[in-house]
């Protein structure tokens, strides 16, 4: 018994719907083509029957596996389309069965219609899996070790080799040549294609170096003046890093930059749980002098300062006793200045206060003399790293010091205003009168 083969199962469909045309009046010369058209109508709604039925079933049937599952992977698949080109691949099989059956009157149409749907079959392997590889993605992005990982840019460049296989598989199946044929014409062309694909290269390495040295994480805070960057890291691709700004815009930076250009990433002060306060109080030089003993005694009013105070007059009066210092002259020996209580007073405060970091450095200093007074630095670290916490808590401790200052019988420096120099002017009309008034101002003729 003969085995009906491919071959002859076409004949036969083939025969029977020529034959079937023939007696329904269709002229024999025609009944060639009229068949071709019957035959691909037919094909293809069958092929959109299987399509839609295969594609519902597959859908439906994970998305109630879903449900009942506890994994989110299968929640991704659905999500990604993954049942969808997977129900592609079914019409696909079939429609490249029946072509000798559609394209028996027409051997010669078998061969190239046969080479683009074999074409058509590599693309929606390729979008299969690259809808996986998207779904794995989504996956490992809910794994707390995975949250910061540059998942996007493994991503691409995954999905670049893919389509460089599939278009190399294309290119075999549409020359008839072996892939090493393709190959190795790339390799006389690799320098255009290292020229063409410079910035996804450079992009890949830069990727694989800010992974392996954990530079920078979705979620970080990084500092790009250069290329007005300053606010938290959206994403982070094979070629790019989407940063968003404080102001709410957004900046793109390639990522290459990230290893070649310097940057500023704030993680380390998140993790570490104290922020820096680096500002001072500048003290107008002309007001700081040794204390007298009734503005000592004033001071230890002063509940902070009061142990320190009394200690130090010990310290003092100990040490002048021993070197034989002469009491009538201010500069001999040692005494209490304004300033050097003042600076006392702003430690003891900081060091009491709530929001100020114990386990840091905390240093109260005197820089260098300038022009705008004596700065009084504090240099030290809040216990609350965000941003309003932050700002609440040193403008809270400066709003006491500045408040404070005059109590030490000093003054902050500023520059003159208009109203000070209004009120000068008028101190001295009342000083020289009429005759202070009346001298001339001498302009200048520069």
């Amino acid at each position: 018994m003969e085995i009906p083969t491919i071959a002859n199962s076409s004949n036969i469909i083939y025969q029977w719907t020529y034959q079937t045309l023939i007696g329904w009046g269709v002229p024999v010369e025609q009944a060639d083509i009229v068949n071709l058209f019957v035959l691909l109508a037919l094909l293809c709604i069958l092929l959109s029957i299987v399509y839609h039925v295969l594609r519902k079933f597959l859908v439906n049937t994970l998305a109630l596996f879903a449900k009942r599952s506890k994994t989110k992977f299968d929640d991704h698949l659905v999500r990604n389309r993954a049942m969808a080109q997977l129900a592609r691949l079914v019409p696909l099989i079939i429609s490249i069965q029946f072509i000798p059956v559609v394209f028996s009157a027409f051997p010669d149409w078998i061969g190239p219609v046969r080479k683009f749907f074999d074409v058509v079959l590599v693309v929606v392997w390729v979008l299969l899996f690259r809808a996986v590889l998207r779904s794995i993605r989504d996956h490992l992005r809910t794994k707390k070790g995975f949250e910061d990982k540059p998942l996007d840019s493994y991503l691409q460049v995954v999905n670049i080799f893919m389509f460089f296989i599939g278009g190399i598989i294309i290119f075999s199946m549409l020359t008839g040549q072996s892939p090493w044929a393709f190959l190795g014409a790339l390799g006389a062309a690799s320098a255009i294609l290292l020229l063409v694909f410079k910035d996804t290269i450079m992009g890949f390495v830069a990727s694989i170096q800010v992974s392996t040295n954990d530079m920078v994480r979705v979620g970080d805070w990084i500092e790009m003046p250069k290329y007005n960057a300053d606010g938290d890291v959206l994403e982070i691709n094979l070629n790019t890093v989407k940063v968003r700004n404080w102001d709410k815009t957004i900046t793109t930076v390639p990522t290459h930059y990230l290893v070649t250009d310097s940057f500023k990433n704030w993680r380390g002060m998140h993790e570490s749980g104290g922020r820096r306060i680096k500002r001072s109080v500048s003290i107008k030089i002309s007001t700081i002098r040794y204390l007298e003993k009734e503005e000592i005694e004033h001071l230890k009013k002063i509940q902070l300062l009061k142990p320190f105070i009394e200690e130090r007059q010990k310290e003092i009066e100990q040490y002048n006793l021993e070197s034989g210092a002469d009491p009538t002259m201010p500069v001999n020996g040692r005494k209490m200045t304004n300033a050097g209580l003042y600076r006392q007073y702003i430690t003891l405060y900081t060091a009491q206060h709530p929001l100020i970091h114990k386990g840091y450095t905390m240093v109260v200093r005197q820089l260098q003399p300038t022009e705008t007074g004596l700065p009084i630095e504090l240099y030290m670290y809040t216990s609350n790293t965000q941003w309003a916490i932050y700002e609440n808590a040193m403008a809270d401790i400066f709003d006491h010091l500045l408040a404070s200052v005059k109590y030490f019988g000093l003054e902050v420096f500023e520059a003159p205003a208009a109203d000070d120099v209004r009120s000068l002017g008028l101190s001295t009309r009342g000083v020289g009168g009429e005759a202070a008034a009346s001298v001339p101002i001498r302009q200048s003729n520069g």
